[in-house]
Protein backbone atom coordinates (compact mmCIF):
# COMPACT_ATOMS: atom_id res chain seq x y z
CA UNK A 1 0.00 0.00 0.00
CA UNK A 2 1.43 3.31 -0.92
CA UNK A 3 1.70 6.21 1.29
CA UNK A 4 0.02 9.13 1.09
CA UNK A 5 1.89 12.17 0.49
CA UNK A 6 1.43 16.07 1.78
CA UNK A 7 0.66 17.19 -1.46
CA UNK A 8 -1.86 14.01 -1.83
CA UNK A 9 -3.50 14.22 1.17
CA UNK A 10 -3.73 18.68 0.98
CA UNK A 11 -2.54 18.61 4.48
CA UNK A 12 -0.24 21.48 5.39
CA UNK A 13 3.48 19.68 6.49
CA UNK A 14 4.90 20.57 9.52
CA UNK A 15 8.16 19.61 8.78
CA UNK A 16 7.99 22.84 5.64
CA UNK A 17 6.31 25.06 7.98
CA UNK A 18 8.44 28.76 7.99
CA UNK A 19 7.42 28.56 11.77
CA UNK A 20 9.86 25.68 12.23
CA UNK A 21 12.59 28.47 12.40
CA UNK A 22 11.53 29.35 16.13
CA UNK A 23 13.65 28.07 18.69
CA UNK A 24 12.65 30.56 21.82
CA UNK A 25 10.72 33.36 23.21
CA UNK A 26 12.58 36.38 22.23
CA UNK A 27 10.40 38.68 25.02
CA UNK A 28 7.21 38.78 27.35
CA UNK A 29 4.81 41.40 27.24
CA UNK A 30 2.50 42.38 29.91
CA UNK A 31 -0.09 44.78 29.11
CA UNK A 32 -0.42 46.49 32.23
CA UNK A 33 -3.55 48.41 33.46
CA UNK A 34 -1.38 50.63 36.33
CA UNK A 35 2.15 51.29 35.23
CA UNK A 36 3.21 52.82 38.11
CA UNK A 37 2.22 50.35 40.90
CA UNK A 38 3.44 47.48 37.82
CA UNK A 39 7.10 49.27 37.45
CA UNK A 40 7.74 49.21 41.30
CA UNK A 41 6.46 45.68 41.89
CA UNK A 42 9.00 44.34 39.05
CA UNK A 43 11.73 46.93 39.70
CA UNK A 44 11.46 47.19 43.71
CA UNK A 45 9.79 43.93 44.48
CA UNK A 46 11.16 41.52 42.56
CA UNK A 47 14.50 43.45 41.74
CA UNK A 48 14.77 42.58 37.86
CA UNK A 49 17.00 44.59 36.28
CA UNK A 50 15.91 47.52 33.78
CA UNK A 51 16.99 46.81 30.79
CA UNK A 52 15.14 50.03 29.06
CA UNK A 53 12.98 52.07 28.97
CA UNK A 54 11.64 52.74 25.34
CA UNK A 55 8.60 55.35 26.33
CA UNK A 56 6.43 55.46 29.41
CA UNK A 57 4.17 53.00 27.70
CA UNK A 58 6.78 50.38 27.28
CA UNK A 59 9.57 49.20 29.80
CA UNK A 60 11.61 46.06 29.35
CA UNK A 61 13.35 43.88 31.50
CA UNK A 62 16.47 41.71 31.24
CA UNK A 63 15.98 38.23 32.47
CA UNK A 64 18.41 35.89 30.95
CA UNK A 65 18.49 35.42 27.56
CA UNK A 66 14.51 36.69 27.82
CA UNK A 67 13.03 40.11 27.83
CA UNK A 68 9.98 40.69 29.48
CA UNK A 69 8.21 43.94 29.24
CA UNK A 70 5.69 46.34 30.59
CA UNK A 71 3.26 48.02 28.82
CA UNK A 72 0.09 50.04 28.03
CA UNK A 73 -1.59 47.89 25.19
CA UNK A 74 -1.44 50.09 21.73
CA UNK A 75 -1.54 47.75 19.01
CA UNK A 76 -4.18 45.64 20.76
CA UNK A 77 -6.28 48.68 21.73
CA UNK A 78 -9.63 47.45 20.92
CA UNK A 79 -9.29 44.48 23.15
CA UNK A 80 -10.99 44.37 26.49
CA UNK A 81 -8.87 44.84 29.52
CA UNK A 82 -8.63 41.75 31.30
CA UNK A 83 -11.34 42.28 34.63
CA UNK A 84 -9.95 42.89 38.27
CA UNK A 85 -8.81 39.92 39.69
CA UNK A 86 -8.58 37.95 36.84
CA UNK A 87 -5.24 36.39 35.63
CA UNK A 88 -4.16 37.10 32.43
CA UNK A 89 -1.05 34.71 32.27
CA UNK A 90 1.11 33.20 34.51
CA UNK A 91 4.90 33.37 34.38
CA UNK A 92 6.76 31.03 36.24
CA UNK A 93 10.28 32.40 37.59
CA UNK A 94 12.89 29.02 37.71
CA UNK A 95 15.27 29.39 41.17
CA UNK A 96 17.20 27.20 43.23
CA UNK A 97 15.37 24.93 45.28
CA UNK A 98 17.07 27.23 48.87
CA UNK A 99 15.88 30.73 47.06
CA UNK A 100 12.03 29.74 47.00
CA UNK A 101 11.54 30.09 50.45
CA UNK A 102 14.15 33.25 50.57
CA UNK A 103 12.06 34.17 47.57
CA UNK A 104 8.77 33.96 49.83
CA UNK A 105 10.03 35.54 52.98
CA UNK A 106 11.29 38.91 50.55
CA UNK A 107 7.69 38.48 49.19
CA UNK A 108 6.17 39.06 52.49
CA UNK A 109 8.66 41.50 54.05
CA UNK A 110 7.74 43.57 50.98
CA UNK A 111 3.81 43.17 51.64
CA UNK A 112 2.89 41.10 48.95
CA UNK A 113 0.71 37.94 49.70
CA UNK A 114 1.02 34.96 48.93
CA UNK A 115 -1.61 32.48 47.63
CA UNK A 116 0.47 29.66 48.38
CA UNK A 117 3.36 29.28 50.43
CA UNK A 118 6.47 26.97 49.07
CA UNK A 119 5.19 23.62 49.12
CA UNK A 120 6.64 20.20 47.54
CA UNK A 121 4.65 19.34 44.88
CA UNK A 122 3.92 15.71 43.64
CA UNK A 123 5.50 16.32 40.24
CA UNK A 124 8.83 17.17 41.47
CA UNK A 125 8.63 21.10 41.87
CA UNK A 126 8.73 23.07 44.96
CA UNK A 127 6.36 26.29 44.28
CA UNK A 128 5.52 29.63 45.53
CA UNK A 129 2.21 31.41 44.22
CA UNK A 130 1.10 35.10 44.77
CA UNK A 131 0.05 38.33 42.29
CA UNK A 132 1.36 41.31 40.86
CA UNK A 133 -0.64 44.10 41.09
CA UNK A 134 -2.48 44.26 37.93
CA UNK A 135 -3.49 40.42 39.10
CA UNK A 136 -1.67 38.07 37.22
CA UNK A 137 -0.25 34.85 38.42
CA UNK A 138 3.70 34.79 39.22
CA UNK A 139 5.11 31.66 40.42
CA UNK A 140 8.73 30.88 42.17
CA UNK A 141 9.20 27.49 41.67
CA UNK A 142 12.59 25.13 41.66
CA UNK A 143 12.88 21.45 40.52
CA UNK A 144 13.41 18.91 43.53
Amino acid sequence: MATMTDEQTNEPSRSRSPFNAIRAIDYTVIFVRDMVAMRRFYEDVLALSLLRELSPNWIEYGLGSNTLALARPSRTAADAPTPAGSASLQLAFKVAAAEVDACADELVRQGVALLSPPTNQPFGHRTLFFRDPDGNLLEVYAEI
